[in-house]
């Protein structure tokens, strides 16, 4: 079953002066601030997970903003996968906001059939639809279409004068379900969003050698794995030892009192040269709050089914190695390898 981790950040600089968007390019006024959403991620295992956005709507108290995610006269379509890490990929653009508090709305296109001209998840057994199971207006604004799907961020954030910017986090690995029952299409569930304000962000990158590869392999012989192995890093609270480090589950599937569950994890990708050649294996948390965590390495992140208590079953899913201590500041990455 394949699973991926996403931040997905959105980048939105806009400066709206009313509801349904405006013409005027003219600088912003004293009462708008620059608002800048942004779209980044960072999978575990699927080879493509494409959402096609149709709209990012604002509400407040005083009615609702709405941008219209279009690119070359249809849907904005991204594939996460090629925005990884700290990279982000641009939904809306030039449009000018008034300050204040909001939630925000992000619509995309449902789409149940395999068909690579919509919402999808490419695996190696092939392509399969994508869709989420919330839907509804934004405060009476939305994508009415049938094939609409909703993401509510209930947090409420605040425009102020001068630039805004904030990331739309995907947390894959726990939102994206894999076709099970009589479904068999990919359903992501809107709980798996939540809204970071990136002034108030940081964070980490590292490499992983071939030796700390080569060892977790050696560990999981003799547990009845495949002969498949899919490398990713874990993010768990501070001081988070690591025997206590957990899977990604279900709410209905509790934790141990001394298991903690992760807040996010990170595909390991190969590191190219200027010239094309392999030279290490690397990871990275693009979008991270400043704290301190602790890391987790594991390479059968293919084990760790988003529903189930995977530590438990045959064969299981396990963090092989820990760091400790890794502090995040704001705007700064800092650097740990396993």
């Amino acid at each position: 079953m394949k699973h991926t981790k996403t931040i997905l950040a959105i980048t939105l600089t806009s400066l709206l002066a009313a509801c349904g968007g405006s013409d005027d390019n003219s600088s912003p006024d004293p009462e708008s601030g620059i608002f800048n959403l942004g779209v980044s991620d960072n999978p575990a295992d699927a080879e493509i997970v494409n959402i096609a956005f149709k709209q990012v709507v604002l509400k407040n108290d005083e009615g609702s903003i709405s941008f219209d995610a279009i690119e070359g006269g249809g849907l904005k379509h991204v594939d996460l996968l090629t925005v990884q890490g700290a990279e982000v990929a641009t939904l809306v653009s030039g449009e000018s906001v008034p300050v204040g508090e909001y939630q925000m709305c992000i619509y995309m296109q449902n789409n149940e059939a395999a068909a690579s001209g919509s919402s999808y998840v490419e695996t190696a057994d092939g392509i399969a639809g994508l869709t989420t199971n919330s839907n509804g207006s934004c405060g009476g604004v939305g994508a009415e279409d049938p094939d609409t799907g909703r993401l509510f961020l209930n947090k409420t954030f605040t425009i102020e004068e001068g630039s805004n910017t904030f990331v739309a986090e995907f947390n894959l690995a726990k939102g994206l379900q894999a076709p099970h029952g009589n479904k068999d299409y990919w359903t992501l569930k809107p709980t798996s969003v939540q809204l970071v304000n990136a002034a108030e962000i940081g964070g980490i990158s590292g490499q992983v050698s071939s030796a700390t590869f080569s060892e977790c392999q050696s560990a999981a012989v003799g547990l009845e794995l495949p002969d498949e192995y899919s490398q990713a890093v874990y993010l768990y609270p501070i001081d988070t030892i690591l025997t206590n480090m957990a899977d990604f589950r279900a709410e209905n599937e509790p934790y141990l009192l001394t298991e903690v569950a992760p807040l996010a994890s990170a595909r390991v990708n190969p590191i190219f040269d200027e010239g094309g050649t392999e030279t290490g294996q690397g990871y990275e948390f693009g979008f991270l709050d400043a704290g301190t965590y602790s890391l987790g390495y594991t390479c059968v992140a293919q084990q760790d089914d988003s529903d189930e208590n995977d530590i438990d079953k045959t064969p299981p899913f396990f963090i092989h190695i820990d760091e400790q201590g890794v502090v995040v500041e704001l705007g700064e990455v800092t650097e740990r390898n396993f």
